[in-house]
């Protein structure tokens, strides 16, 4: 019988940083021996804005080979992490919509009882991580999640100093994922699939 937890990665990027974010995780989590699907949400801005900027069409070519997600996504996941640039302190609207699709499966009851843990970037220290983290948290509860947040459990998350999840933030787009975030990263993918493990072994 495959007893592997199985993870799922969503995220949405528009200039990569997030997407790196993403890869750290599903990396970190394939080593603690889980089975990962590392997914993007669908683009919603036209593929001429897009490649109007040169770092959004950057991150768009060079994360074209990652499969969309999809609401099956998330039925399959023992546990879910989810991330988003900041908009304005809230979701993206690209996650928003995806998340808006999940409604089917969260009438059914088939969002329920997972792990779920998110992750952010911003373009400043404090330019709206946390209450994004905390605003993805509203649609955990509501799905009927178990919320799993990294919290000040390992030296490191002492460093990127964010306990809801991991948060870089860009400089105005000028500062790539460094050592900080990547760290804390590791850290939050390694206690969801512990945890999920551990979920895992004593479901009935």
């Amino acid at each position: 019988m495959d007893t592997a937890v199985k993870v799922a990665v969503v995220y949405y990027s528009a200039t990569g940083h997030v997407a790196d974010i993403a890869r750290e995780l599903a990396e970190t989590a394939e080593k603690a021996g889980a089975e990962v699907r590392l997914r993007r949400v669908a683009e919603l801005v036209p593929q001429e804005a897009v490649e109007s900027q040169p770092t959004q069409s950057a991150t768009s070519a060079a994360t074209a080979g990652i499969p969309l997600a999809r609401v099956e996504d998330i039925v399959w996941a023992d546990a879910v992490l989810m991330g988003s640039p900041t908009r304005f302190g809230n979701v993206a609207a690209q996650l928003k919509q995806f998340l808006d699709s999940l409604g089917g499966a969260w009438r059914r009851g088939e969002l329920a009882d997972k792990i779920y843990s998110g992750f952010t970037s911003t373009g400043s220290p404090h330019g709206g991580n946390e209450s994004t983290l905390l605003a993805l948290m509203h649609s955990f509860h509501h799905f009927g999640g178990i919320v799993v947040a990294p919290g000040f459990t390992h030296p490191d998350k002492f460093a990127d100093g964010n306990p809801y999840g991991t948060a870089h933030h860009d400089a105005g787009g000028t500062l790539p994922v460094g050592d900080i975030t990547r760290n804390a990263a590791r850290v939050q993918a390694e206690r969801v699939v512990r945890l999920a493990r551990n979920l895992t072994a004593t479901a009935p």
